[in-house]
């Protein structure tokens, strides 16, 4: 991707996701909507968003729906902020990633508690003070 295209991309992913958080009221939408990533075809005549969603199947299915509704009304806000002759048309896509990896941390936080161990996002901060106590103390000794 070219300089220029990655400055549009990171353009319209930045009024796009401010869009969907406050100018959009569509109750479809939910309210864990992110933009995760824009690219940009080279001739910056589409822009493909991709939107991480936290909700169930049918809910994420639908707030896609809603986007690409509010589509040409997302590519007017485009169109203020980004100064090229045509704004490029927005196609929305889920992504994925982000509910992938929640279920890879609960998947290993369950593997974890089965092998009766805590993970180390689970240990309290106060065992490590005191170990750096019992440091401290060693060292003053």
């Amino acid at each position: 991707m070219s300089r220029r295209t990655e400055r549009v991309a990171s353009l319209i992913r930045t009024v796009v996701a401010e869009a969907i958080q406050n100018r959009l009221s569509d109750p479809r939408i939910a309210p864990l909507t992110s933009v995760t990533r824009i690219e940009v075809s080279a001739d910056l005549s589409v822009a493909r968003v991709y939107v991480s969603v936290l909700a169930d199947e049918g809910r994420r299915q639908l707030c896609l729906r809603a986007l690409c509704h509010a589509a040409g009304r997302l590519r007017s806000f485009v169109a203020e902020a980004v100064t090229l002759r045509h704004a490029p048309r927005l196609d929305f896509h889920l992504d994925d990633s982000v509910q992938r990896s929640i279920e890879t941390v609960e998947t290993l936080d369950r593997i974890m508690t089965e092998m009766g161990e805590r993970p180390a996002w689970d240990v309290p901060e106060q065992a490590d003070d005191d170990a750096e106590d019992g440091n401290a103390r060693q060292e003053d000794d």
